[in-house]
C-alpha cells in the first residue's frame, strides 16, 4: 500500500537544519576522539558487551641460582568490567506556537541546539563513570605539577613498552592557579577544556566531573571508542539522516496530533579506559 498522495514526509522537514546538526554532532565526537587520542572508533551492535580489564599476575617464583631454568611468571588479562553498548535516543517537539513567532529554522535551532547538548552530557557523563573505575593509583602529592609528574611516572612505568602519551583529568579549580600565570592556550573539543603538553606531563583535561583535588592519569593508548551505527535498516525505517559513518542519525517529522514538529536523535556512542590497572587516581593535598 503506498502513501496517502501528498503526505509530509521526514525527509520534507527542514533536511537542511537535520543535515546540519548531524554533521555538528560527528565533528564535536571526532574533537573528543582526537583529544583522548583514539586513532578509530570500532562499530558494533547495540546491545553488544564492552569490556574493560585488568592484569593479574598469579604466581610469584622463586629465583634461581646462575644457569638454572627461570619458572615463567604467569600474568593473564582478565575482563574486570563489563559495560553494554546502548542505543541513545533523543526525542523533542517544536511547537506551532514557536515556529510561528520566530520561525521555522530559528525556533527548530534553538531546541535542536539544546538536544545535541544533552546528547553530549551523556556521553561525556558515561565516559567519566567508565574513568573512575579505574584501579591504579598515584603517590599523593602537595601540589598539582608534583602529582602530574606521579601520574606520568606510572603511565610511563605502565606502557614502558610503548611510548605512550600521558593525559590527566583534573576539576578547573584544582588547575586554576597554575592556569592563572602560565602563558598556555586553552582549547576545546566537545564541551571539554583542555591544554596540550601541560608543564611537559601530557595533555591536562578541565572537567567538573573530576572532584576538585583528584587527578586521574593514564595513557591516550588505553583509551577506546565504540559505535553503534544507525545507518541501513534502522536509518530507512526512521528515516534517518547520517553521514558516511552512521555515527549518529536525526530526523525531523509532522507531529500533527500535537501540532509541531518532532525532532529525533538516536547515537551510540562510548569512550572507555581498556586496562582499568593502568588510571591511576591521585590526590593532592592543596586543590586551590
Amino acid at each position: 500500500m503506498s502513501a496517502i498522495s501528498n503526505t509530509t514526509v521526514a525527509a520534507d522537514v527542514a533536511p537542511a537544519i537535520t543535515l546540519d546538526y548531524v554533521s555538528r554532532i560527528r565533528n564535536n565526537i571526532d574533537q573528543l576522539r582526537e583529544m583522548l587520542g583514539i586513532s578509530e572508533m570500532v562499530p558494533m551492535a547495540a546491545g553488544n558487551t564492552i569490556n574493560m580489564y585488568s592484569l593479574v599476575r598469579y604466581n610469584t617464583p622463586e629465583q634461581v641460582a646462575e644457569g638454572y631454568e627461570i619458572p615463567l611468571t604467569e600474568i593473564k588479562r582478565t575482563v574486570a568490567k563489563s559495560v553494554s553498548l546502548s542505543l541513545l535516543k533523543y526525542r523533542k517537539l517544536t511547537t506551532a506556537e514557536a515556529i510561528q513567532k520566530t520561525g521555522a529554522d530559528v525556533a527548530m535551532n534553538m531546541t535542536d541546539g539544546k538536544l545535541v547538548s544533552e546528547v553530549q552530557k551523556d556521553i561525556k557523563a558515561a565516559f567519566f563513570t567508565s574513568l573512575k573505575t579505574g584501579t591504579g593509583t598515584a603517590t599523593a602529592a602537595a601540589n598539582l605539577q608534583a602529582q602530574l609528574a606521579n601520574g606520568w611516572a606510572k603511565v610511563a612505568a605502565g606502557f614502558e613498552d610503548m611510548d605512550a602519551n600521558p593525559i590527566h583529568f583534573v576539576h578547573p579549580t584544582t588547575a586554576a592557579a597554575y592556569l592563572g600565570s602560565a602563558s598556555i592556550t586553552v582549547q576545546n573539543a566537545f564541551g571539554l577544556n583542555y591544554v596540550r603538553d601541560f608543564l611537559g606531563l601530557g595533555t591536562l583535561v578541565l572537567t567538573t566531573a573530576v572532584t576538585a583535588g583528584d587527578v586521574w592519569s593514564t595513557a591516550k593508548e588505553n583509551l577506546c571508542g565504540f559505535y553503534a551505527p544507525v545507518s541501513g535498516d534502522l536509518a530507512d525505517q526512521f528515516g534517518l539522516s547520517y553521514d558516511e559513518t552512521g555515527i549518529v542519525g536525526m530526523t525531523h517529522s509532522v507531529l500533527a496530533a500535537r501540532a509541531g514538529i518532532e525532532t529525533l536523535v538516536l547515537a551510540g556512542v562510548a569512550f572507555v579506559p581498556e586496562i582499568l590497572d593502568h588510571v591511576y587516581k591521585g590526590t593532592i593535598s592543596n586543590p586551590q
